[in-house]
């Protein structure tokens, strides 16, 4: 039995830069965490643009549940930059897991 397919998530918003982190310190010695783009547009839909998470997965074409799922990792992973220094690397994409 194979996977459902991955519907497609619809991002409007454009990456401000390859990465996001902390000044002073090169960007090789840092801790790199992936930001991907339907994170990146969660986050800017439901935190920046004030949007519920139903009128998000409305306009990205996902449920509401997958907007959920999406947000939490988003957030868990700024936190984190934020708390620990790391840098956020913008992904388009997900890496295939070996």
């Amino acid at each position: 039995m194979s996977p459902r397919p991955k519907k497609i998530r619809h991002c409007e918003g454009e990456f401000c830069g390859r990465a996001f982190k902390i000044t002073g310190t090169p960007l090789h010695e840092l801790r790199q965490i992936d930001l991907y783009r339907d994170e990146l547009e969660v986050l800017r839909l439901c935190d920046r643009e004030g949007l519920t998470q139903e009128e998000t997965g409305k306009r990205m074409g996902v449920s509401r549940g997958t907007i959920q799922r999406i947000i939490t990792i988003a957030r868990r992973k700024t936190a984190e930059a934020l708390s620990d220094g790391c840098a956020l690397i913008f992904s388009d994409e997900k890496k295939e897991e070996d």
